[in-house]
């Protein structure tokens, strides 16, 4: 495509992110190809959209067979691509959840696990966590911890106390009976690849369970495999009350769901929320394959192994390096913190043929597809060892 074709989303396409000077023509499994046919390693991944790969084949198939049946079915009526996506999706969901809220994206998810957190407890205030995001979203920007995303649009619309992550020997004095819910992200993603201690996961449980508090884990980044099991809440041996996923699910489609607890039951009266666009078959074909190849490829295993042997490589030849401050993260979803911003570095790996994002101000992210390979972590971390001894 031409510069002069590119030029209308610079004039016209409002702009809300910092473009990267590349323009991302194909994508196959764990890399892409810009306009020029130069080949990347993708650790971007669409903020963790591709886990499951670019183009996976077996998602771009159920997409194919889809197209030829019918586009849109609201939820008003029953469709069986939909209910198919539901029975395989169950087959990964812990035997306390009983119902499922499909969405179109990840703060959707969250502002659902408000709504039912707010109707079931009778409660309105919630406890959530500095340095957290859970979307950009009325609702669930109330809930992110971050104050830049915040800032410009305060008063929120809900009562929200913020604390201390990872702050164990608060729970007690923070989780107070009054709150709804306390929101958490197992592994805090945008704020830095921050895992949470299995110590402040289990006291959070502990004290929400005794004070009537409902526990919401919001899994939209670290789900569906990424952190090594198909929840990340599963390597803590936590279960929560409420949790929320998307990105990977549909392969690439934009989705959001939230389950929850089975003694909830149905939670709303007809009307009280909706969706035009929810349970859509096109994104219910991918998200059922994409169930599929996280089952018939064990990808939360290859996520585990392959996520623990990058982060010795990473601990033994980057952790070392002067601007580097540590290394972090938990099964395929890694950070490498700095000691200045990540920007020129993210900008630089660019050059060097791997995408990867910051996150946190001074954390170069990488979220790469499970599919990747030891020759792919070779590539890496010759690429971030040539950058940042730059």
């Amino acid at each position: 495509m031409s510069n002069d074709v590119l030029r209308f989303e610079d004039e016209y396409l409002a702009r809300y992110y910092s473009k990267k000077p590349l323009n991302i023509t194909r994508g196959y499994m764990q890399y892409v190809w810009d306009s020029r046919d130069n080949k990347y390693l993708d650790m971007h991944t669409g903020f963790g959209v591709a886990f499951l790969g670019h183009s996976n084949p077996k998602v771009v198939n159920a997409i194919r067979e889809q197209l030829d049946k019918i586009l849109t079915v609201p939820l008003t009526f029953y469709n069986e691509t939909r209910a198919e996506f539901i029975r395989e999706f169950m087959k990964v969901v812990p035997s306390g959840f009983g119902k499922v809220f499909l969405q179109n994206s990840g703060t959707e998810a969250v502002e659902v696990a408000l709504k039912v957190a707010r109707r079931v407890s009778k409660k309105t205030e919630f406890l959530a966590f500095l340095n957290s995001f859970h979307g950009r979203t009325m609702g669930s920007l109330s809930v992110t911890g971050n104050e830049k995303y915040r800032k410009a649009f305060e008063p929120m619309p809900y009562r929200v106390r913020f604390a201390p992550f990872n702050a164990v020997d608060q729970v007690d004095k923070l989780v107070t009976e009054d709150l709804a819910a306390v929101i958490v992200e197992p592994v805090q993603g945008e704020g830095g690849v921050n895992p949470a201690r299995p110590e402040f996961l289990k006291a959070l449980r502990q004290v929400t369970r005794e004070r009537n508090v409902l526990l919401i884990f919001d899994e939209v980044q670290t789900g569906f495999g990424r952190t090594g099991r198909v929840w990340a809440f599963e390597n803590y041996g936590v279960e929560p009350d409420i949790f929320t996923a998307g990105k990977s699910i549909a392969g690439g489609l934009p989705i959001g769901v939230a389950v929850i607890r089975r003694e909830f039951g149905d939670v709303f009266e007809p009307g009280e929320h909706g969706s035009t666009f929810a349970g859509n078959p096109i994104t219910m074909a991918a998200a059922k394959a994409g169930v599929e190849v996280l089952i018939s490829e064990d990808v939360p295993g290859k996520a585990r192994l392959m996520g623990e042997r990058f982060m010795r490589i990473l601990e033994d030849e980057i952790g070392k390096l002067k601007p580097v401050l540590r290394v972090k993260g938990l099964g395929l979803m890694l950070g490498v913190e700095l000691k200045k911003r990540a920007d020129a570095y993210v900008d630089e790996l660019i050059s060097l043929g791997l995408l990867t994002s910051v996150a946190g101000g001074t954390t170069v992210r990488l979220l790469p597809p499970y599919c990747i390979t030891d020759d792919d972590l070779s590539l890496a971390v010759t690429a971030l060892s040539k950058a940042l001894a730059e």
